[in-house]
């Protein structure tokens, strides 16, 4: 079993347990998938984004929205492979109407889900895209306008917070920046 097969083993068994949670008010009827996250069990690098919406809830796959679709093009641009890295969300279930998740909701899902699948992955760097995962990470709050592009550390891991795909799209003169968030982040790998 390669490295990459060992690590996938154990986020699929990190997994099981965690395919109907109901440790938090995310566990609702209406919730079609837990989506846990997708890409290379032994990536160098995690993109971790906010929480799921309709599309990757519908789908269980994080990331294939709108905004999702705007990701992969701008990683395309840059060219990175989904494939190659991987991308999950700080809070696994979709909140209601697409809202920011509570404390209770990012933490739960932090201490049972994002902090395992961290530890397995053993990413060289994190990339979080938004102010609700990067809090989630660090545990204060931030303002992204001001701590975008910069390397701060989660724990031993350097951590490059920017902006979400969503913000970008709705600010399109936000791009540049965006763009070389992710090129410096990229930057520390050969793909």
């Amino acid at each position: 079993m390669t490295q990459k097969e060992h690590k996938q083993h154990l986020l699929d068994q990190l997994y099981e347990p965690y395919k109907k949670c109901l440790l938090c008010p995310l566990a609702t009827p209406t919730r079609k998938s837990v989506v846990f996250g997708e890409g290379n069990a032994d990536a160098q690098c995690m993109i971790i984004g906010e929480a799921p919406g309709k599309d990757e809830d519908e789908q269980g796959v994080p990331f294939i929205g709108k905004s999702g679709r705007f990701l992969t093009k701008i990683l395309t641009e840059l060219g990175i492979n989904r494939k190659d890295i991987f991308i999950t969300n700080s809070v696994k279930c979709r909140p209601p109407n697409n809202r920011k998740p509570t404390d209770l909701e990012s933490k739960t899902c932090k201490d049972i889900l994002l902090i395992n699948q961290i530890k397995i992955i053993q990413p060289k760097a994190i990339c979080t895209l938004g102010s609700a995962a990067t809090e989630s990470l660090l545990e204060m709050p931030i303002k992204m306008g001001k701590i975008h592009g910069t390397m701060l550390h989660f724990g031993e891991i350097p951590l490059f917070p920017t902006y979400h795909p969503a913000y970008i799209m709705r600010n399109p003169k936000k791009r540049d920046q965006f763009l070389r968030d992710l090129q410096k982040f990229f930057s520390l790998f050969r793909f």
